[in-house]
């Protein structure tokens, strides 16, 4: 199943990002100082702390790894200090301003090369040099045509490489949340409420969203082998307390026990966690 989007451009996924990077707000102290930086890290793996388990940033050490959509850098710089030859793409120059500032604070910034470029659009800027991993997380479902970024990832992965991708789950408690309680019920709309509540900022211009069977049909039109598929995140969090920087969950997921908790989330979490295997 191809998804494409035709009345977005490029530009528009650009200004959108330029305008608040992803996670920019993750702390309150000066941007571009060691404790906000720690702070940023510190709060993203807190809420969201299946990623270093995903990313396995150690298995790295020593191979060169291509990350498409690096953000302001959070896992860039984790991927560095285990030892990867990192290149950082990202399509935001103000994102990429923001994870070169992190790179030199943490004292890393001659282990990752960062570049901006579009994600449909790799090789036209990057070398033909492949790469033992790609891996971009949560980036593809916010560009107008996902399969072409797939495409031009495998383009530059070497044979056998690893492809660790998370685009966003349509079956999660997230999209109910959206629709269901935000928006009166109105599911005929899905997608275009999707895209306008996906993200911290509303308005994002492009989201889309994908069962299991639909991301395995991207990475396999792509030339990437599937070799495992899950799902995780689930965000339990009061919105209110949470932008004041204060952790109080739900009612509904204050009283649940944790094993079920994890349950829920391995079946109806927002993200949809693939790893692959270029063909």
């Amino acid at each position: 199943m191809i998804r494409s989007s035709n009345d977005k451009s490029i530009a528009d996924v650009q200004r959108y990002w330029d305008a608040r990077p992803c996670n920019i707000r993750h702390s309150p102290k000066p941007v571009g100082s060691r404790e906000y930086f720690d702070e940023v890290e510190a709060r993203k793996y807190l809420v969201e702390p299946h990623i270093p388990a995903f990313a396995e940033f150690d298995r790295w050490a020593g191979k060169r790894v291509l990350e498409v959509g690096c953000g302001i850098g959070t896992d860039s710089i984790n991927f560095a200090r285990a030892g990867a030859l990192l290149t950082a793409v990202d399509l935001s120059s103000e994102s990429l301003h923001i994870a070169e500032q992190r790179a030199e604070v943490m004292g890393v910034a001659d282990r990752i090369d960062f570049v901006q470029a579009n994600a449909e659009e790799l090789t036209s800027a990057l070398p033909a040099e492949p790469y033992d991993l790609v891996y971009s997380f949560g980036v593809v479902h916010h560009t107008p045509y996902p399969e072409r970024a797939l495409a031009e990832m495998r383009a530059l992965a070497a044979p056998g490489a690893t492809l660790k991708l998370m685009v966003y789950h349509r079956r999660s408690w997230k999209v109910f949340s959206i629709v269901a309680a935000g928006e009166r019920g109105r599911f005929w709309n899905t997608d275009e409420l999707v895209a306008k509540h996906s993200e911290a900022q509303t308005g994002c211009p492009v989201t889309f969203t994908y069962t299991r069977r639909e991301a395995h049909e991207l990475l396999e039109q792509s030339g990437f082998r599937v070799r495992d598929i899950g799902v995780d995140h689930v965000f339990p969090y009061r919105v209110r307390d949470y932008v004041q920087y204060r952790y109080v969950k739900e009612p509904y997921f204050r009283w649940m026990p944790q094993p079920l908790f994890r349950a829920f989330e391995h079946r109806f979490g927002w993200h949809l966690l693939v790893t692959g295997e270029a063909a």
